[in-house]
């Protein structure tokens, strides 16, 4: 008897039941929303998105202390025969994220749903810093020194990654509030709005960082780029695969986005400034808490760790590379009139329309 229940603890000990295990307590955490509001008419499809992962952030959450060695005896477990990744300086620091303000934001989101007031920008800044955080560790997971260590239960991560685009776009797609603007308000010129022209020049200065750090990671033969990642960031070169991906995630995707915010600031009417600032500024502050926190967390090697000499100058260029979309939502959503689509006065009878 004890001969066979050692059998049946290390058959339960394997990938494949650990997926299932896996699959199945999110499905029965579904099942429980289900039955929790199913007298309630009408309920919001994305609200069993926010309830299911807010409970995937408490999982995380206890990773993280776990890692950091606060707590014990949770994830030893599933870290060795489950998602080994997990246990790596730049998971730590996203476990933290997601423990942390995406639940906060989960809270908020769902209150503000059954009170029937508006949740649509705090959706949009979670979609844009979920959507971040999957592509940065899916890929970093395969190609990097956990590539060779992928368990089956590694792929529960791939609803995690599909609904988030699905719940971006359900969000795009709904209407938001603004207020109706006459012509004579907006102001064309951008040298005469010195606000918009500083953070069109911090985006610029972005741009080309995340041009720089790019060439790093692709191994640029320029003494320039071989003096930064050995004597500023050799945390770009951790085999882990997470920062290199996260830098090319940067120059692919976040540098054409720039651009277009940067033509945003330029051109008024742009109405959608509104909601692809808070989307980028989400994604922004979530890729740059994992990598500066990774940068510096014991968990990295001491070789690929942020040298203490030059650690408030890397500090300060990756805050600010966090801190330009944040400023730029915040521009944005205080003079919003500027991206309004003008209309001739005497057209309009109402103080507010919906776009």
């Amino acid at each position: 008897l004890r001969h066979k229940l050692h059998e049946m603890s290390l058959s339960l000990l394997r990938p494949l039941p650990i997926l299932g295990i896996g699959m199945t307590v999110l499905g029965s955490v579904l099942i429980l929303l289900l039955c929790t509001v199913s007298h309630k008419r009408n309920v919001d499809p994305l609200f069993y998105v926010f309830a299911e992962f807010s409970f995937t952030c408490m999982v995380g959450l206890t990773n993280a202390l776990e890692q950091d060695g606060l707590i014990s005896g949770f994830m030893g477990f599933y870290l060795k025969m489950g998602e080994p990744h997990l246990s790596s300086a730049y998971a730590v620091m996203m476990s933290y994220w997601e423990g942390i303000v995406h639940f906060i934001l989960f809270l908020i989101i769902i209150h503000r749903m059954f009170k029937g007031k508006s949740y649509r920008r705090l959706g949009l800044l979670w979609a844009g810093s979920s959507i971040a955080h999957q592509i940065v560790l899916i890929p970093g997971v395969v190609i990097g020194k956990y590539g060779s260590n992928i368990h089956l239960a590694f792929w529960r991560n791939v609803p995690f990654f599909l609904v988030p685009f699905w719940a971006a776009s359900l969000l795009f797609s709904r209407p938001r509030e603004m207020p109706i603007v006459t012509a004579d308000k907006v102001t064309f010129s951008l040298l005469s709005r010195p606000v918009d022209l500083l953070l069109s020049l911090l985006l610029l200065g972005a741009m080309a960082f995340s041009v720089f750090r790019g060439l790093v990671v692709l191994d640029c033969p320029l003494d320039t780029c071989f003096t930064y990642v050995y004597q500023y960031e050799p945390y770009l070169k951790d085999p882990v695969g997470f920062p290199r991906v996260m830098m090319l995630v940067y120059l692919f995707y976040a540098l054409p986005l720039q651009t277009v915010l940067i033509y945003g600031l330029r051109t008024p009417g742009c109405s959608w400034m509104l909601d692809w600032s808070i989307f980028f500024a989400g994604a922004m502050a979530q890729m740059q808490w994992c990598h500066i926190g990774a940068s510096f967390h014991s968990r990295t090697p001491f070789t690929y760790r942020v040298p203490a000499d030059k650690r408030w100058p890397v500090i300060a260029l990756n805050v600010l590379l966090a801190a330009a979309p944040a400023l730029l939502v915040l521009r944005c959503h205080t003079r919003p009139a500027y991206f309004m689509k003008p209309i001739p006065k005497g057209q309009t009878n109402n103080d507010k329309k919906k776009n």
